[in-house]
C-alpha cells in the first residue's frame, strides 16, 4: 500500500492529474469533494460555519453559498483561518477512515489524496511521498481567470491565498510540470506511476 500525497494550487492542473491517476487505477481520495459534503446542511460543518460567518452566506434553499463565503475568507486572513479550523481537522479524519477501509479492502492498491492545502495543513504526514502539479504564476493567473471568469485582481487574490507553487516545490518528491499540452502532462504521470508500480 502506497499512499501519494498530491497537491498544487488554484487552476494548477492537478484535478486533471488526479483523474488521471484514477484511470490508471489508483484510488483517489478528493479533500474538496469531502469539503463540500460536510457543509451541505446536516454536515458535519454546516452549524458551525453558519454560526461563524452568519445567515447571510446562504442561498434561499439554506445551502451555504460558496461565492458568498469564498468572497469572506479571500478578503480576510483571519476569517480564512477560521473558517480552515472548522473545516480541516473533519476533512482530515474522513480522509483517514476512507484511507482505512481502502487498505483493509485493497492492500496492495496505490491511494492518491488530492489535496489543494496538503502541505499547509500538516498532511504530508499522512502521504509516503508529496507529488506537485506546478506551472510558472502567470501561466496559473491567466487560465484562472479563463476558466472562473475572474478579473485580474480577482484571480491574484485566490492564488496569493495559498503557498505559492515555487515554495512547494521544496516539499515534493516528484513535479509535475501541467505547464504545457494535456499530452504532455500525462506522459509526467505516466512515467510516475510506472516507477512506484516497479518498487511495489
Amino acid at each position: 500500500m502506497k499512499v501519494i500525497g498530491l497537491t498544487g494550487g488554484i487552476a494548477s492542473g492537478k484535478s486533471t492529474v488526479a483523474s488521471y491517476l484514477k484511470e490508471l487505477g489508483a484510488y483517489v481520495i478528493d479533500a474538496d469533494k469531502i469539503a463540500r459534503d460536510i457543509v451541505q446542511p446536516g454536515g458535519p460543518a454546516y452549524v458551525e460555519i453558519v454560526q461563524e460567518f452568519g445567515k447571510d452566506i446562504l442561498d434561499p434553499d439554506r445551502n451555504i453559498d460558496r461565492k458568498k463565503l469564498g468572497g469572506i475568507i479571500f478578503r480576510n486572513l483571519e476569517d480564512r483561518e477560521k473558517l480552515n479550523g472548522i473545516m480541516h481537522p473533519k476533512i482530515y479524519r474522513l480522509m483517514e477512515k476512507q484511507i482505512e477501509s481502502i487498505k483493509k479492502a485493497d492492500p496492495k492498491g496505490i491511494i492518491v489524496l488530492d489535496v489543494p492545502l496538503l502541505i499547509e495543513t500538516g498532511m504530508t504526514k499522512m502521504a509516503d511521498e508529496v507529488w506537485l502539479a506546478w506551472l510558472p504564476e502567470e501561466l496559473q493567473k491567466a487560465r484562472l481567470m479563463e476558466r472562473d471568469g475572474f478579473t485580474e485582481e480577482e484571480a491574484e487574490k485566490r492564488i496569493k491565498s495559498q503557498m505559492p507553487l515555487n515554495k512547494k516545490r521544496k516539499f515534493a518528491h516528484r513535479i509535475i510540470d501541467t505547464s504545457g499540452l494535456l499530452k504532455d502532462t500525462k506522459r509526467q504521470v505516466n512515467f510516475f506511476w510506472k516507477q512506484i508500480k516497479k518498487h511495489e
